[in-house]
């Protein structure tokens, strides 16, 4: 029962300094919830218990974004608003004519004068 006791007590400390240094190193934009500093205060003051916190609410993984969301612009309605329909128009136009001269030049074989 002693050695149980004595490993134990040793996994805790490991444990427990562990959560403090990981705690220390990473940067502010990883934490959540409260400051660096009270992190830190936290996981020192309560050993165990605060290096379990630590890991299951304050710390945010790598690629955990939080709230941040990257919208494309086809998907972002105010994007597709501040486009007027003679743009998009304009821009159709453009499209199918650079197509179409792609395509002669497929079917010639031969590249046509790119000057107009």
């Amino acid at each position: 029962m002693a050695r149980l006791l004595i490993v134990g007590g040793f996994l805790a400390a490991v444990f427990w300094v562990f959560s403090i240094v990981d705690c220390a190193v990473q940067p502010s934009t990883r934490h959540r919830g409260v400051p660096k500093a009270a992190w830190i205060a936290i996981v020192v003051l309560i050993p165990v218990i605060g290096g379990i916190l630590w890991f299951t609410i304050g710390r945010r993984r790598a690629n955990d974004t939080g709230s941040i969301r990257t919208v494309a612009p086809d998907d972002d309605p105010e994007f597709l608003r501040g486009i007027s329909k003679s743009e998009q128009d304009a821009r159709i136009r453009r499209l199918e004519e650079e197509l179409a001269r792609l395509e002669d030049e497929t079917d010639d074989g031969t590249a046509p004068d790119p000057r107009p």
